[in-house]
């Protein structure tokens, strides 16, 4: 084949923008947030793209579970420098409700308890406001006429993360054991069908086959297309993830070391210790 010229090589570079596999979905550069003054995240920088999964390692106090608040736009965090970039647009002007319609979706440590707001009552009420906002985003957005349809759809998500369908008459979250919660999440974040998942210690409490029901979850997802971030101490549930594409570790609220899958098994092998780290926990 003989060499392209430079028109060729541009044309070639502007198509594979286009391509969707080479999409940015969600691009942090220098951010940097601050609680009360206190400097929290300090010029992070990463970008997952369509279809990647990186997770986010670190000893407890790092500033992990900051970084996915921030992200949602918890109003307790000043961001101070930096942008988040979700699809294009930067969303840091944008409420949490606003973040969340662009396609986010955060699944949370410590699930809040709401007693009152019936299971399949609030995920179909979400589904519907997540579809209004990303149609024409998503090509595989089912849209269900009737309450039964939706309900069929529910089901098989149920499955897939190993609940009963006695959950779908439940209140969101009340009464749910941890593990319960954790699947929970996991369910949501399949039904909404997010195009950027951020998980935060989704394996905590789990025990191994809780923690494959959940990574299967994520692989599911992974191969609708959607980004995913994880934020865990451990390396266990990402052996169960069908890729994994960067491990970030952090420390004081700065990313300090990136690599493979490799990276995250030598942490579970040797914690912490080796890259110079201890617990941060005057840095949450």
């Amino acid at each position: 084949m003989n060499n392209l010229n430079f028109e060729e090589s541009i044309l070639i570079f502007i198509l594979c923008l286009e391509n969707k596999e080479f999409v940015v979905f969600l691009d942090i550069h220098n951010l940097s947030a601050n609680i009360n003054g206190k400097e929290i995240l300090d010029n992070l920088c990463f970008e997952i793209n369509r279809g990647q999964v990186h997770a986010i390692m670190g000893p407890n106090g790092s500033g992990k579970s900051t970084l996915a608040n921030v992200i949602m736009g918890h109003p307790k965090y000043s961001v101070t420098s930096g942008s988040i970039v979700v699809d294009g647009e930067n969303i840091l002007k944008l409420t949490t409700e606003e973040r969340a319609k662009r396609g986010l979706f955060l699944g949370f440590q410590y699930p809040t308890e709401i007693p009152g707001v019936g299971y399949s009552h609030f995920l179909r009420n979400a589904y519907n406001i997540l579809n209004k906002s990303l149609s024409g985003k998503q090509e595989n957005r089912e849209v269900f006429l009737t309450v039964k349809e939706f309900h069929e759809y529910l089901k098989k998500n149920l499955d897939n993360v190993g609940l009963q369908t006695t959950f779908l008459s439940r209140y969101l979250n009340e009464g749910f054991s941890g593990g319960e919660k954790k699947r929970s999440e996991v369910m949501q974040m399949l039904v909404l069908k997010p195009i950027i998942a951020i998980l935060d210690e989704p394996d905590s409490g789990l025990d191994i086959d809780a923690i494959q029901a959940v990574a299967e979850a994520i692989n599911i997802l992974i191969s609708n297309g959607a980004g995913v971030l994880i934020i865990t101490h451990y390396a266990r549930i990402l052996r169960y993830l069908s890729k994994l594409d960067k491990v970030h570790v952090m420390s004081k609220g700065r990313i300090i070391k990136s690599g493979g899958k490799e990276l995250s098994e030598e942490l579970e092998v040797k914690g912490y210790g080796w890259i110079g780290l201890t617990d941060d926990t005057d840095n949450k």
